[in-house]
């Protein structure tokens, strides 16, 4: 049994899904980049460096423009209307002493990585510790970024896993909470999700499926899985042992919660420690040579994404679990 968080891959994980975009659809992807520096924030702005920081990650304006299926017009829209939630919700600076309260039981834990690189979010519903509030939205929002966090390079989309185990009407989420859930998941996380697995979903909570149902786009709904064999999907190693898994993982609040702050490096006012602006000290090193680890083929008019060239962990030492404090 071990406290310790997992926030590397297993050796030898090669990072999926992988990206390549034709000619036309890297100027597309320019196309929308000059766009959104026409909304930038004026540098005066306080939160215009957060701003800059978001819209410069690789990941950024691939992502909106996949989600709009190459079509410029929607994928303008869309990173806007992201860009006004951030402006209005900032994601980035959210204090942890303001969310912590909602983490005490252990109802989202961040800890592992699937078979293709993705972090894996737990979510039990059962394990509801306080009364529905924005505090519970910014909670999970939290949660979103620090996964982003620990995306190694070249990863874009993370893993949720939802466990009904012990959930009762009283602790599950109201359809009013889970459709706003959606809509923050949906829409200003695109193209984050990278499968949503459900278990022990009992059938007295099937109508919260069914309630829920018309708010999940058909890209969500296609990526959801209900009771699948983990195993097949997520390392025994990197596995809690709640579903399987040789992670035999014991939850204590105080040490879990100060690894994931130190690791990420969130200071006490939601910014970043030195050296912590662009994520984790020194995570994947290796990664940075994942550029010789992709054919991009000289005979071809497709260019890899620069965000998800096809990475492999090689060095043990990297996927070390952050010790306890």
């Amino acid at each position: 049994m071990t406290n310790t968080v997992l926030t590397a891959p297993e050796p030898g994980t090669v990072v999926q899904p992988i990206y390549q975009y034709s000619d036309e659809q890297q100027a597309h992807i320019k196309a929308l980049r000059e766009y959104a520096d026409t909304l930038l924030l004026n540098q005066l702005d306080p939160y215009h460096k957060w701003e800059l920081r978001w819209l410069n990650k690789p990941d950024t304006m691939p992502r909106y423009m996949r989600a709009a299926k190459w079509k410029l017009p929607d994928a303008k829209r869309r990173i806007e209307g992201t860009i006004k939630w951030r402006r209005e919700f900032q994601p980035e600076l959210i204090r942890p002493d303001d969310v912590k309260i909602e983490a005490e039981t252990g109802k989202i834990l961040l800890n592992g990585f699937d078979k293709d690189g993705r972090p894996i979010i737990y979510m039990r519903p059962g394990r509801e510790n306080t009364e529905t509030s924005p505090r519970q939205l910014r909670h999970l929002v939290w949660w979103l970024e620090r996964a982003k966090d620990l995306m190694p390079p070249g990863q874009e989309s993370l893993v949720i896993i939802v466990d009904y185990k012990s959930t009762t009407l009283r602790t599950n989420p109201s359809i009013s909470v889970a459709s706003k859930v959606l809509t923050i998941l949906q829409q200003h996380y695109v193209e984050t999700l990278g499968r949503a697995i459900v278990t022990n979903l009992p059938m007295l909570l099937n109508f919260f499926y069914k309630g829920i149902s018309p708010f999940l786009d058909p890209v969500t709904r296609d990526k959801m899985r209900f009771n699948p064999d983990l195993l097949e999907l997520i390392p025994k190693s990197q596995l809690d042992s709640d579903f399987g898994g040789d992670f035999d993982f014991e939850f204590d609040h105080e040490t879990y919660w100060k690894q994931i702050v130190d690791f990420c490096g969130i200071a006490e006012d939601g910014t970043r420690l030195e050296g912590y602006f662009d994520g984790p000290k020194n995570v994947h090193a290796e990664f940075l040579s994942q550029q010789s680890h992709v054919d991009t083929g000289s005979d071809t008019a497709l260019h890899t994404s620069t965000s998800s060239a096809t990475s492999s962990i090689t060095s043990t030492g990297e996927t070390k679990a952050l010790a306890s404090p």
